[in-house]
């Protein structure tokens, strides 16, 4: 069972609330959450701006094509992303955008490609402003989701924060088309995977499509209408956690229907250390994110 957890009752600890929360990153490794201070209004705009973005000329697309930046910013096109060397590239359309460094901040010297430019179309409207609101409003709730995580594991409620200064945190909007008539059992809108960073914060129009593995190995289906948030975690937690926190294989098949999804990667700073404690470890986030980028961008698998 996936629960529904009230982000707002997490904010104050409510002792069902935490017990439930333990419940989901130890044994599910997903969760919704409500009542999280977005509404669905606000949800469905930023919606309505990708689904614009995605139906303009593939000529407007092609300008901010990541696959002429060599790196993660802009628009991705069908069969972009492989996320399962065994299963064929993904058919959905992607636009990635990300933490932008000041000129002055340390990493900006480093030109690391997990910090690069973002990249905006040119078309009339406010995609660019809507996007990069609602960007900052979900990194804000993502850290709130970490806090009460932090302390449902026994850590001190801002254990994470300081690992969060300059966030490798990534915003995209996914298109899934119809699933393509030519669509065989190694096709998918995305393959089956965890996800590579640490907490993912994830919006959608309210079309079905996202299963995922229960501990039973099952596939559930898993869905939230605007307003409530679907939130699963990534390889990093589950590192820096010792396993306390599960990352959980998740898939998109496709149906006959679109669907548009958001999701947010909350990813800590580039050289934060998320080896398991007192490991004597270091396994640097930054690091781990760009060799899992460059596996599952065809841009970037043809450029390592």
């Amino acid at each position: 069972m996936i629960d529904n957890l009230d982000l707002t009752k997490l904010d104050q600890r409510e002792p069902a609330e935490m017990d439930k929360l333990r419940h989901a990153i130890g044994r599910v490794g997903f969760l919704t959450i409500s009542n999280a201070g977005l509404s669905a209004e606000r949800v469905q705009q930023v919606i309505s701006e990708y689904s614009n973005f995605f139906r303009q000329p593939e000529q407007i697309k092609r300008t901010v094509d990541m696959a002429t930046s060599g790196a993660n910013r802009g628009w991705g096109a069908p069969r972009s992303e492989q996320v399962d060397p065994t299963a064929n590239p993904d058919f959905k359309e992607v636009f990635d955008c990300g933490y932008e460094l000041s000129a002055n901040d340390p990493y900006a010297e480093r030109e690391l490609s997990v910090y690069a430019p973002n990249l905006w179309p040119d078309f009339s409207g406010e995609f660019r402003t809507i996007i990069q609101v609602y960007y900052s409003d979900a990194c804000v709730i993502a850290m709130r989701v970490l806090r009460a995580i932090a302390v449902a594991i026994g850590r001190d409620a801002n254990s994470f924060d300081a690992a969060f200064d300059t966030p490798m945190a990534l915003l995209r909007g996914n298109f899934y088309p119809q699933r393509p008539d030519w669509a065989g059992e190694n096709d998918f809108g995305i393959a089956a995977h965890t996800d590579y960073g640490c907490l993912t914060l994830l919006a959608t129009d309210g079309t079905p499509g996202l299963e995922v593995r229960m501990p039973d190995g099952d596939w559930q289906a898993v869905n939230a209408a605007p307003g409530q948030f679907i939130i699963n975690f990534g390889e990093m937690l589950e590192f820096w956690t010792d396993g306390e926190v599960k990352a959980t294989e998740h898939r998109v098949k496709g149906t006959s229907d679109e669907r548009i999804s958001v999701p947010l990667f909350f990813n800590p700073s580039y050289d934060t250390n998320i080896a398991p404690p007192d490991s004597g470890k270091i396994i640097r986030a930054g690091e781990h994110l760009t060799q899992r980028f460059n596996e599952t961008y065809v841009h970037l698998q043809a450029a390592s």
